[in-house]
């Protein structure tokens, strides 16, 4: 594939010091040592990164994916990593639709932790209790969040656009002590209150002791958030274990609830920042913006990004409104030197054909969400700006983290992702668990411990829903449910998920919250759902049997689209809504998901041997080959 850019003499300088550090001299061999000598890399990494605490003597104490452990005798508490430096900085920007900035600098942001952390802990808070936040993406949100870390509280969030009953499927299994909620929010120019929700979420949240609100309360339910914080300044963060939780981040499933996923703070703030400072050249001084809701772990990625000595910028609002540049044209006020979005994003702008040519302190793009076409990587350099490292990432909410990303003393390929994170040895394999040759595509699996490896699942108390999410398939490796392939240069193409795990405008989505909502309507027997890629992303696409008498009419699926919209949240909703006869189902009873999905894409049907009756198929490959 062709490369459309080269880094300069000043690109990498952690990555070079990773590479005198390692004794090697190019990127594959300085990654070989980083997965062969784990604890001398991750060591590395912590001084590297400016880690504040007590390290211990070992990194990396050995054992497989499952039992290996990181910093066993580590002391520490991340918000000193996050808010160390000058205290005259600026450190954080928000920005929202209406043009309104609000600015702290890292003394600001320290003495209102502070004092957000004195009101939790009048409130009760001890470490390990959960509090949460169901915001727009605010700078109250991070203030909240840093503040339950230094108690060495766990942190979930939510995003704004989850209806009350997408809340609750969600906080509702981790019983939060304390929920900060947003006032309002506004998206495309339309304000939405919030706070005619908290009824119902507080009746479903009998754990609740207090709820903040970002702005003006409305009944005796909630505080406002100006009256409930202890204005003080002494600031203490509490040290602790470095598999200490941190954070709760949901992903959904093809069955039952929402799984909540439990990560060290530690794990994932030494992840992040390597990933920031080493393979995406984020330096103390540079200016920091990824376009992310409070509810995607990008926006946690994001938060760590405090720890480079960088400022962080957030955006609330809709991307692309009033006009199609607004996001750039942020970028261009606020002197970006880095911007991370999705490749929906990108495929939208080239839609609406943006061009902009103001962007001089720009030095990179990244993308995320879903692969990013070769198209793309040619727009970005044509319209965005010719001079930026465009990385093209991947990872998940599982690990709060990529597996493969950018690799700054490397050229960009159109198409490709550059390189394996350091520290992680991301392999691609056939069913069997064989290394396939390059260009071949199979499953991305991970066969080395990192720190960002989920502690487990909430309420999984003997550990095998964990286990059999991500080690049943290959024992020993991390299987991630992504396709993959290995290109001749040692970069990587991701083709996309390889289970029944949706992907609507980059964000990954779980069957069941779709199926709890249809099939309790009266009028459809039973359901299935399904990715179908569409041009440069997918759309989801919902089969279902109406029951006796009933028929799929317009009203019927706008009602569907409706109730799925009010139950869960709008990126739920389907593209388009399809009566069929049947629902294929294997011989134990299960949804054939992947089935339906390989026959809707056109790709070679999986799991037939295993259907109850492959009959059932006939209609979905009659409805796909009239959709081509």
């Amino acid at each position: 594939m062709s490369e459309l850019w080269h880094p300069s003499a000043s690109c990498g300088a952690a990555m070079k010091r990773w590479l005198t550090a390692s004794g090697t001299s190019d990127y594959a061999s300085a990654h070989a040592v980083s997965i062969r000598d784990l604890n001398a890399f991750w060591s590395w990494a912590w001084d590297e990164c400016g880690v504040v605490g007590h390290k211990g003597d070992t990194a990396y104490d050995g054992g497989d994916i499952l039992s290996a452990q990181f910093f066993p005798n580590a002391r520490l508490n991340i918000v000193d990593t996050l808010l160390a430096g000058d205290s005259y900085a600026e450190v954080l920007v928000g920005l929202d639709e209406s043009g309104e900035r609000r600015t702290w600098t890292r003394g600001q942001l320290r003495s209102e932790v502070a004092s957000v952390a004195a009101a939790m802990r009048d409130a009760g808070i001890v470490p390990g209790d959960r509090v949460a936040a169901w915001a727009p993406n605010v700078p109250e949100v991070v203030i909240w969040a840093l503040a339950a870390l230094s108690i060495g509280a766990v942190v979930s969030t939510a995003s704004p656009d989850f209806a009350p009953a997408g809340v609750l499927d969600r906080f509702g299994q981790v019983e939060p002590r304390l929920l900060l909620v947003g006032s309002t929010y506004t998206y495309g120019g339309r304000e939405f209150d919030m706070r005619t929700g908290i009824p119902e979420v507080l009746a479903g949240l009998p754990s609740v002791q207090g709820v903040v609100v970002i702005g003006e309360a409305n009944d005796d339910s909630s505080q406002p958030w100006s009256s409930w914080v202890n204005r003080q300044k002494d600031f203490h963060a509490e040290p602790l274990p470095f598999d200490h939780p941190g954070f709760i981040l949901f992903s959904s499933g093809t069955t039952g609830a929402p799984k909540c996923i439990v990560h060290s703070a530690a794990g994932v703030m030494l992840k992040d920042l390597v990933e920031q400072r080493v393979h995406l050249d984020i330096a103390p001084g540079d200016r920091v913006s990824y376009y992310t809701t409070c509810g995607w772990m990008m926006w946690n990625w994001l938060v760590m990004a405090l720890g480079t000595g960088a400022t962080v910028v957030l955006y609330d609002g809709q991307p692309m409104y009033p006009t199609p540049d607004r996001l750039l044209t942020l970028a261009a006020d606020e002197r970006l030197t880095f911007l991370g979005v999705s490749a929906k994003y990108i495929e939208s702008l080239r839609e609406k054909s943006v061009h902009i040519d103001a962007l001089p302190e720009l030095r990179t793009v990244a993308s995320t969400g879903s692969p990013l076409a070769p198209e793309l990587f040619d727009y970005v350099y044509e319209h965005i700006s010719s001079h930026v490292h465009l990385a093209s990432i991947s990872g998940g909410t599982d690990i709060c983290g990529c597996f493969v990303l950018g690799v700054p003393i490397l050229p960009v390929r159109r198409g490709e992702i550059q390189g394996s994170a350091l520290g992680l040895d991301i392999r691609v394999v056939d069913e069997s668990g064989e290394v396939v040759a390059p260009n071949e595509r199979g499953e991305l699996v991970c066969a080395t411990p990192f720190p960002s490896r989920p502690i487990g699942y909430w309420g999984d108390v003997d550990g095998s829903k964990f286990h059999s999410s991500y080690f049943e398939r290959f024992p020993g490796v991390w299987a991630h449910g992504d396709f993959i392939s290995r290109t001749d240069t040692g970069g990587f193409v991701i083709h996309g998920r390889s289970d029944a795990t949706l992907n609507s405008g980059g964000i990954r989505i779980g069957t069941a919250e779709i199926y709890r909502v249809v099939d309790a309507m009266d009028e459809i027997v039973e359901s299935i759902v399904v990715a179908q890629r569409v041009g440069f992303d997918t759309q989801i696409v919902l089969f279902v049997v109406p029951a006796p008498g009933a028929e799929l009419n317009e009203e019927l699926q706008s009602r569907i689209c409706a109730q799925i919209r009010q139950r869960t949240s709008p990126r739920h909703v389907p593209a388009r809504v399809v009566a069929v006869p049947v629902v294929p189902r294997t011989v134990t009873g299960k949804l054939a998901e992947l089935a339906v999905t390989d026959i809707v894409n056109g790709d070679l049907i999986r799991n037939t041997s295993g259907l109850a009756n492959s009959h059932s198929l006939d209609p979905f490959k009659q409805w796909a080959a009239s959709f081509r």
